[in-house]
Order: C-alpha cells, then structure tokens, then sequence
C-alpha cells in the first residue's frame, strides 16, 4: 500500500488545516478568529468539517483513509455517529458510520462533561471501479476529526478544484443538524446539484450576525455568497428589532467591501412552529429530557413583539425590508426560507425535534435552493450547472 501525506492540495472546503499530534485537524474558521473571538460553542462547531471532503484522482481499487473523531454525547440522549461518506466521479458509492474516537459527555440537567477518551477509526473501500476516476472522502458535519493517513493501492493525486466557489454562513441547519450523513445535509445536497464548490459557514447556535463572520465572508475568495438568519438569533434572544436590522446592514456592508458585485443572497428562516410567533430563549423541553424523543421549546411569550422582541415572522419581514432598502444593490437578492420549507411541509415532515430538519427534508431544502438560486429567474443563474 501507498501512503499519501494529506495536504491542503487534497482537502477541500477547510479554511484551514491546524497540525496535530495526530495528523491535520480542518477548521472551518482562521486561527485568528478561533483564538480571539470565538467562544466555546462557535469553537465545537467550527471544527466539525461540515462541507469538507478529501479528493483525489487515482486509479486505485483501495483507499484507507484513518481519521480520529471528537464527538459530543449528551447524558440520556440518543444521538447518531457521524458518517464518512464516498463519492466516485460525482455518484455516491458509499457510507461509512465511525465507530471509535473521544467523546465529551454533557449532563444537560447539571452542565458538568466528562471527556471520554477512544480509539482511531480507519474506513476502507475496497471495491472502487478500474481506471482512472475522482474520489471524494466527505468528512462527518457533526464531528471534529483528525485526519491521520490516507493509503491506496496504486498512487493518487490532487483534484484541480473546478466551478465557482458559493460561500454560505448559516445555522446549525446548514451545519447540518439531524441528517444522517455529509452529503445530506442540505448546503451540499444544493452544491451537487448546481454543480458549484461549496465553502460551508453554517454553524450551530452560532448564526448570529456576528462581524467576525462577516469580515471572514469578506476575505474569502467567493462566486456565490448566501447568509441565512433568524433560528439563532431568536432562541438565543440576543437581539432586538432596533439592533438586528443595523447589525444586518453592517453584515452586509462588511461583505461588499470584499466583494462589491459578487451576486449575494439574503436567505430568511424556514418555517419552525416553536417560533414562528413566540420569542425565545430557547430551551430543552425538561418534560422529553432523558427520553429517545427530546424536544426544543420557546420560553417567551407567544406574540409578545410590541418592544421589538423578535419571532421568525418578524424577522422575515425586517430581512426583505432590508434588502428592499438597498436596492440600489442591484446584485443583492432575497429568498423566504418558506419556499425551501413551509407550513405545509411541516404537516408532511415535521422537524423531529421542533427545530432541525430530519434526512429527508434536508434533501428537499438542498433540491428546491439549488433550483430556486440556480435556475431561470434566480440570483445564482449561470452561475452552476442546476440538474432537473
């Protein structure tokens, strides 16, 4: 077997690659900004490589790629191991669920964690077809991972990146909360069917109009640029009407002076019952806590918005406001986050826990952004390559 050394030439989709007594760690975010702005919660999810995939062109049978994760447990809650996921020349071929790694055990009633330590896990595919073809190795969206060592039994070779890069900054439901694997989650679900290359900026609890985020968007080299508030920003409840909508225009401001003509797209909430019409903060249902089926809640008082509190209704009006407001942007663009998934989407797939979409209709959100943003009419038009 081969052993490739894994370089920033074979790993797409990281911002960053941070060195480690085991391998290379992906960051989604600069040191800079882990290091100085970041507090704890943005510092997990940064690190769990939503969007980042290993490629490489070779003619191997077999590929060993040896990673080691860090996962978050919760005390009494059932929570699904990340996946590595396989893709040859665009097709999925298969998925691999991690078995091993560390995990830090939180008690949600006490607040304390336990860090558990564990083993490597090493993912193999044998069967890979003869002759020369492109392999993708997607990363888990809900773990940290080291990468380790890659092995082959013929020799492989960077992939040189091609399309336009289509920058998105979101939410635990970009991250990817509650689908089942990497190429699920719906950011990447819309990257394949556009054919565009994906940098994923969405990051649990962590949506919150930060300008940190939006000097990074700023920096970052982009075709394509999306943001997508409003869950975070309203179960946190950290902000008001009169502090979210500047906070927003500065966002934005802060993104042009980066990419003054770059088509970008303000994307609003998708439909949440929890807060549609109720402020936050957020909580765990204490009643489901302990249970296989723990639920999400608002603890705010329903259509309580006469001092500018914020549910997603409002928010979804303040953010085309917005953007009507600086219509002399003429490359700016909205999207109600109700035309990926609405109220009559929830009677058919309602979100298992009252806030993240399940497998299922985060494949319906990725299909129906790719064919809003991508095709006829839309803000990203010929800008991919949108599939029927």
């Amino acid at each position: 077997m081969i052993t490739t050394p894994l370089t920033a030439e074979l790993v797409h989709g990281a911002l960053e690659l941070e060195a480690t007594d085991r391998g290379l760690r992906p960051h989604r975010l600069p040191r800079r900004v882990r290091e100085r702005y970041a507090d704890a919660q943005l510092q997990l999810m940064e690190a769990q490589p939503s969007g980042v995939h290993v490629a490489v062109v070779t003619t191997a049978r077999r590929l060993t790629l040896e990673v080691h994760a860090t996962r978050v447990a919760y005390r009494g809650v059932k929570r699904a191991r990340g996946n590595i996921d396989v893709v040859v020349d665009g097709i999925f071929h298969t998925s691999h669920t991690l078995a091993e790694g560390d995990s830090v055990e939180l008690d949600l009633q006490t607040g304390t964690n336990t860090f558990v330590p564990g083993s490597s896990d090493s993912v193999t595919v044998e069967d890979l077809p003869a002759g020369e073809k492109n392999v993708e190795i997607w990363l888990p969206h809900n773990e940290q991972v080291d990468l380790i060592g890659l092995q082959s039994d013929a020799p492989v070779y960077a992939v040189t990146p091609a399309g336009p890069i289509w920058l998105h900054h979101g939410s635990s439901i970009s991250q990817g909360s509650n689908a089942t694997n990497p190429t699920g989650i719906w950011p990447v679900v819309a990257a394949r069917r556009a054919g565009v290359r994906l940098q994923n900026l969405g990051f649990g609890g962590s949506a919150l109009v930060d300008p940190v985020i939006a000097r990074v968007m700023r920096d970052t080299p982009a075709d394509l640029i999306s943001a997508k508030f409003g869950i975070n920003v309203v179960n946190l409840d950290g902000m008001r009407l009169r502090t979210f909508v500047p906070a927003v225009h500065g966002f934005l401001d802060t993104i042009r002076d980066g990419h003054p003509a770059t088509p970008l797209l303000l994307v609003s909430p998708i439909f949440c019952a929890v807060h549609e019409n109720t402020p936050g903060p957020g909580a765990f249902d204490p009643a489901t806590l302990g249970t296989d089926a723990v639920q999400f809640m608002a603890t705010g008082q329903p259509g309580d918005t006469a001092q500018g509190r914020l549910t997603l209704r409002v928010i979804r009006s303040a953010l085309q406001e917005i953007v009507e407001a600086r219509s002399d942007d003429a490359n700016l663009h909205y999207l109600d986050g109700l035309s990926l998934y609405g109220e009559a989407d929830a009677e058919v797939c309602p979100l298992p826990d009252g806030l993240h979409p399940g497998a299922e209709t985060h494949a319906l959100i990725g299909t129906r952004f790719a064919d809003l943003a991508f095709t006829a009419g839309g803000p990203f038009v010929n800008q991919g390559r949108a599939h029927e």
